[in-house]
This record gives C-alpha cells, structure tokens and sequence, in this order.
C-alpha cells in the first residue's frame, strides 16, 4: 500500500500528514505553485516516493494541487467532505483545528482507500476557467452598479459609469470565447443541447453546470452527483428532538450557485419539478427546503440526460417518479 498524504486546503495554505513506515510527518506549505513545488521537495526528503494523496473537494482552492500532484505520477483522490466528515463523527472528533484534520483525512485515505482521480480534460478545465472568470466579472459590475446607487458625487459617478461600460465589453467578449470553445468541441455542444431540454435550463445555465461538472462517468448515481453538489438533506435530529432538514452544502459551492435560478424556473415551467414542490408545499416543508429539493431533482435530470446520452424525456421521469 501506497504512504498516504492527508492534505487540509484552505486559500492561501495547506496543512498535510504523510503517513510513511508507520510516522506521521506534519508540513504547511504555501497554496501556491512555488508551494507546490516544495510539497514535492519534502516528500523526496522523507523518502516517501509515490504516495496516495487525498484532499476534500473544495472547489478552485484544491483543483490546481490535484492536479500538479496528479501529473506528477501520484495517485491523488478527491473526496466528498460529507465522507470525511461522517468518518471523523464515527471517530468521535471535536476538535476543530488544521493539523487533526489533515491528519483525518489521511486516516480516512488509509482505511478507506477512495478511488483514484483524474483530471478533466483539458477543454473542459478550459470552460470552468472561463465560465468562473465571467460570474467573476458579473459580480464585479454588480458591485460596480450598486455603488452607483449609493453615489451622488458626479466625478465619482462618471467613473462608476465607465467602469460598469469597460466590464460589460468584457462581459461580451468573455461570452463569445465560451460559445466559440464548446462549438469547437462536439462533445461539450452536445451535452449543452441536451441540458437545454430540461424545462427550467438555460443556453447560460447549461453552459455553467457544464463547467463545474467533473467527468460524468466518475458518479456511479445521481444521488453520488447530488452529494458533490452538497444537495443531499441533512436531518438534524437529538433523541426526540427533530429540526428542519436543510441541505449538506458540503461540496462544489459554484454548481449550488449555477443551480439556484433554474431551480426557480423549473418550479414554474418543469411539470414534474412543480408538481414535486406542490406536494412538498402542502407536507408544511418549509420555502427554502422545496427550493433544495428542486435543486437536488433538477441535478438528478442532468444525471439522466448526460449519463444516458439522450434528450430529457418526461414520459420517463413520470414513469420513474411513479415507481420511487
């Protein structure tokens, strides 16, 4: 078996645990690609060659270790953090700092040995890359049109006004990359066409489920998907006391972001996803919890369609609906 690096991201730095000949080794490194580098230094130092590296999926601040360890010959698994979490509650952990966590992840990597990852191919880290940098932008002019709201001062307004027109013509030009990259690529136009024949789904939404979605073919299930969304319930329950069931949020934030507005849509326009929240509304589920459970079945639709390589048909889903 393989040493196994547990790796504890956060933004600017990442605390790791290597397991090799039984000691534990304990390094913070930088969450850069002169960190990296040094990650790779040290684990020549402890001898500890090709190792099993696993880290929590948290989005843009792990994918660029990933995929730098990956491509240099590590195995590297990128894990759900409900998983980690349900294995550190099964240990009974109650203290919450960075060192024990790295260290729990690398104790769940040696007991559990969670499958391999890999990468997604280059054109489709390309989408993400430009997808992100436009929400970016969108959320930069917003900020941009809100200070305008709140600006009476002339010289100032002017140069809210010709920042927000500097942005929307990058905007644009953003746009028209993305477009021009999935044409260029059959594979990804023809999973947006499809996506797009979910009521309640977008030429735009499509577009940004495709870029934060991993490779298809590593979910084994629907319900896997929705966990790597943190859309699965979370039931908050202490002998007989029961709260309301929210949403894990444990996984890709982004694609719970991308999801949201369609989500509304679908409400309206999906017979089967209103027909769903109807019956939920008069269970007494709470506006938001519906709304979670429209997200949680609209990721389940997007499954279907891509994984079965066919257009959303709702003679199918009712069917399937009426025999769960």
């Amino acid at each position: 078996m393989l040493p196994t690096l547990g790796i504890d991201l956060g933004k600017a730095s990442f605390h790791v645990e290597l397991s090799v000949n039984d000691k534990q080794r304990h390094r913070r490194f930088n969450n850069t690609r002169e960190g990296f580098a040094e990650l790779a230094a040290w684990l020549a130092k402890q001898q500890a060659g090709m190792v099993h590296a696993c880290m929590e999926a948290t989005g843009i601040y792990g994918d660029a270790l990933a995929h730098y360890l990956f491509t240099q010959g590590h195995t590297v698994s990128v894990v759900n953090p409900a998983l980690i979490k349900a294995f550190g509650q099964s240990e009974l952990l109650r203290n919450k700092d960075d060192r024990p966590d790295a260290a729990l992840i690398r104790r769940f990597c040696e007991k559990q040995q969670p499958r391999a990852w890999a990468p997604p191919p280059a054109y489709v880290r390309e989408l993400r890359a430009l997808s992100r940098h436009l929400d970016d932008l969108k959320a930069t002019r917003q900020q941009l049109l809100n200070r305008q709201e709140g600006t009476r001062n002339k010289t100032v307004l002017k140069s809210l006004h010709k920042l927000v027109k500097q942005l929307e013509v990058e905007i644009e030009r953003i746009q028209q990359q993305i477009e021009a990259h999935i044409d260029q690529h059959p594979d990804l136009k023809q999973m947006r066409d499809r996506l797009v024949t979910i009521p309640g789904i977008g030429e735009v939404s499509a577009t940004a489920i495709l870029s934060e979605l991993e490779q298809i073919q590593q979910f084994t299930s629907a319900r896997e998907l929705a966990a790597y969304a943190g859309l699965t319930p979370r039931n908050q329950r202490s002998g007989t006391w029961r709260g309301r069931t929210r949403l894990s949020k444990m996984g890709n934030a982004r694609l719970r972001k991308v999801l949201f507005m369609p989500a509304l849509t679908a409400m309206r326009s999906n017979t089967i996803i209103r027909s769903f929240c109807l019956r939920l509304a008069q269970r007494g589920k709470a506006k938001m919890a519906i709304v979670g459970a429209a997200m949680r079945k609209l990721i389940h639709m997007v499954f279907g369609v891509i994984r079965n390589g066919a257009d959303f048909d709702p003679n199918i889903e009712t069917t399937r609906n009426a025999a769960a």
